[in-house]
Formats: structure tokens, sequence, C-alpha cells
């Protein structure tokens, strides 16, 4: 079914947001923000967790950024005098 509703500015941008981190459409949100009032927490959660963790939410786009730096731990020459005390206070 199809209906109109009317939300403040603020609340339709936080909500856009969050389908959009979620990777959901925002009628999808909607929907289960309303089985969340209507049915109880458990109806609207995923498995065991109500809200689901930023890394949960981001995992498919961990690693995707390319730094453009290596790794400088593999790199010998950067790791020259890792860990000692070059301040002469010892």
């Amino acid at each position: 079914m199809k209906t109109t509703v009317e939300l403040s500015d603020e609340l339709f941008r936080k909500a856009k947001a969050i389908a959009a981190l979620r990777g959901r459409k925002l009628k999808d949100l909607i929907e289960e923000g309303l089985r969340l009032v209507i049915e109880g927490p458990a109806a609207g959660a995923r498995g065991s967790e109500q809200y689901p963790s930023l890394h949960d939410l981001m995992k498919d786009y961990l690693g995707v950024a390319d730094s453009g730096v290596d790794d400088l731990a593999s790199n010998p020459r950067h790791m020259d005098g890792f860990g000692r005390d070059t301040s002469g206070d010892r």
C-alpha cells in the first residue's frame, strides 16, 4: 500500500542516511521502524542484535581506499631504530 507521510527535513535526511549506510531503501527502513513499534524490538532486529555495529555496516567497504602509501612495516628501512631510545636519557 502506498501512503504519504510528512517528516521534518532533519528526520528525513537522517533516515535517508541510515538507510544508505545499511544498503537499504528508505521505505524498508520506515517499515522496519513501524514493525519495531507495533510488534516490539525483537520483530525488527537482525539476528540477536537490534542495531548492527559500525563494523558490520561498513565491512563491505573496508580496505577499498588505497592511501598510496606502501606498508611501512614491510620495508626494513622504515623500521631502523624503531623501539630504541635515541634521547640518551638511559
